[in-house]
């Protein structure tokens, strides 16, 4: 399952800072039915990512209904993305 969307890069605090971008409500939708198949846990969903020119693999958290893309410091720096920032990102699920 291939997705494009974009979203706002968003902080969120813990021990340390922490960035996502929210998957789109309907879209997330779409994972969940394909969650039960992905998933390895809890929920998570591991996923290839391509921000930019940048591709990386990291694993969808599910929150408040959808699910978030955790965004490493390799890719924000790499990409000079900003809290705030307009990210378009391409989204595999493996099925």
């Amino acid at each position: 399952m291939k997705l494009n969307f974009s979203g706002e890069l968003i902080e969120w605090r813990g021990p340390s800072p922490f960035y996502f971008v929210a998957v789109p409500e309907d879209l997330g939708a779409e994972i969940k039915a394909a969650a039960k198949v992905v998933s390895y846990g809890w929920g998570v969903i591991p996923v290839a990512v391509r921000i930019g020119q940048t591709d990386f693999t990291t694993s969808l958290i599910p929150r408040q209904g959808t699910y978030l893309v955790p965004i490493k410091n390799a890719v924000r720096f790499g990409e000079t993305l900003l809290l705030g920032d307009l990210v378009a990102i391409e989204l595999v699920v493996n099925l």
